[in-house]
């Protein structure tokens, strides 16, 4: 199945390097383009795509709003949004994922990690930058509630471990793959039975959780 992306910049060149660079893919396609948010959403509510791409510095209506307009608490049939920025700033990152983004990477990325990100967002599930959920796991570190954290709902099986124990390092998917000897998808199969165990619901919360579970053992 081909997943249908919109694209929203107001810089020409962005759009067309990430237009390039999905478009190489076997199964997506950019399907739109904005220059805007207020034009982004319209057209996202518009043609319905698969995928919603946004920058966050936008003009009329920014990257944040327009998330939350289309994926934001509330909303009743909500788009999958990956914000992508050049501004490696926490409040970025924190406003995205308030507003309901499925993703947030920085377009220094690269075509890897921006189709996978694509793909996560497609089938429902998160991808946050490594960098990005190394940073935030250290913010919040200090954070959390004195209780300890809730327990899974099964327990973890040995590969959910290491797994976990890699996710928690900030690692990709294609980095556990190549440093647990284990395939791509197999990958993705563990690191979605660890969230529906711990009910985490991006790789932030499962690194958070794999903390303070270590923290407090």
């Amino acid at each position: 199945m081909t997943v249908r992306v919109l694209i929203a910049d107001d810089q020409e060149l962005v759009r067309m390097g990430l237009r390039m660079i999905l478009n190489a893919q076997p199964d997506i396609e950019v399907v739109g383009e904005a220059a805007d948010g207020a034009e982004a959403v319209a057209l996202a509510r518009s043609i319905r795509p698969d995928v919603c791409l946004f920058d966050i510095r936008m003009p009329v209506t920014d990257g944040i709003e327009a998330t939350r307009a289309l994926a934001g608490p509330g909303v009743a049939d909500p788009l999958p949004v990956v914000v992508i920025t050049t501004f490696d700033l926490d409040e970025y990152v924190y406003a995205a994922l308030r507003a309901g983004a499925r993703g947030f990477l920085l377009k220094d990325a690269g075509p890897a990690l921006l189709t996978e990100a694509v793909h996560a967002a497609a089938r429902g599930d998160a991808l946050i930058a490594p960098n990005v959920t190394l940073r935030l796991l250290e913010a919040f570190a200090g954070s959390a509630p004195a209780g300890p954290p809730p327990q899974p709902i099964e327990p973890l099986t040995e590969r959910e471990e290491h797994v976990l124990a890699t996710v928690a390092r900030g690692l990709s998917n294609t980095e556990i793959a190549h440093e647990l000897h284990i395939s791509l998808s197999t990958v993705k199969t563990h690191i979605s039975s660890v969230m529906a165990k711990i009910g985490a619901r991006n790789r932030v919360e499962v690194a958070i959780w794999a903390h303070e579970s270590r923290r407090r053992s």
